[in-house]
């Protein structure tokens, strides 16, 4: 009777440890999740690589360096005018970012929009040397990847393919539009004056469409 009586008493203290070695190992495996995580902000640049390439979160993130980087090397365009006409090579060395279609050039310019035509307003900046035609790409459709190559910063290396980075330039493109013309009515600027900050493809010195990362309209 005294060994039955022991091995009752025995047997509970036995479960007892199996729990308490389940909860310990059980607690171990916790620490080590909690150890091997990494909290990311939504958003965050992390956050686009763990995704996968997510062109909306790109374009708000890389526009205003875009912006600020163009905003402050933009040539007043008497200035940049004269250089290309003198010499269109030369000018876009010294003034541009190279690309494997020609220079992207910053300009500052002020004048008054013109006619509107498609996606684009003419732009009439006074004492421009005859024959220059500057247009203004106004919306709602920005074409073209002069805002991703302006910098020299962005380049195909960065990204995984070319779909990628052809969707980088319109993300930058798309954020620019709400970001610049968001609060103008391109119907409404033909007669109004501004002051436009952009950026052009030097192909020909007398044919400049601007797409601008700046538009005060006065």
């Amino acid at each position: 009777m005294n060994t039955q009586a022991q091995y009752a008493t025995a047997k509970p203290t036995g479960s007892k440890l199996k729990i308490a070695v389940g909860i310990a190992a059980a607690l171990i495996v916790i620490g080590a999740i909690a150890a091997d995580t990494k909290v990311v902000k939504i958003g965050s640049a992390h956050d686009v690589r763990e995704q996968g390439f997510q062109p909306e979160a790109y374009g708000v993130e890389e526009f205003p360096k875009v912006q600020t980087d163009v905003e402050k090397r933009a040539v007043d365009a008497m200035t940049l005018a004269t250089a290309v006409l003198a010499d269109k090579k030369a000018a876009g060395v010294k003034y541009g970012v190279a690309t494997t279609t020609g220079p992207v050039l910053p300009v500052s310019l002020t004048g008054t929009f013109g006619e509107r035509k498609a996606n684009l307003n003419e732009f009439k900046v006074d004492g421009m040397p005859d024959g220059i035609t500057v247009r203004v790409q106004t919306g709602p459709a920005i074409n073209g990847t002069d805002l991703r190559d302006a910098t020299g910063k962005i380049e195909f290396g960065q990204f995984t393919n070319q779909i990628e980075y052809q969707d980088a330039g319109s993300a930058i493109n798309n954020e620019m539009k709400k970001a610049t013309l968001g609060g103008l009515d391109p119907e409404k600027l033909t007669g109004k004056t501004a002051t436009v900050v952009g950026v052009f493809k030097l192909i020909n010195p007398k044919n400049w469409l601007v797409t601008p990362v700046k538009v005060d309209v006065k």
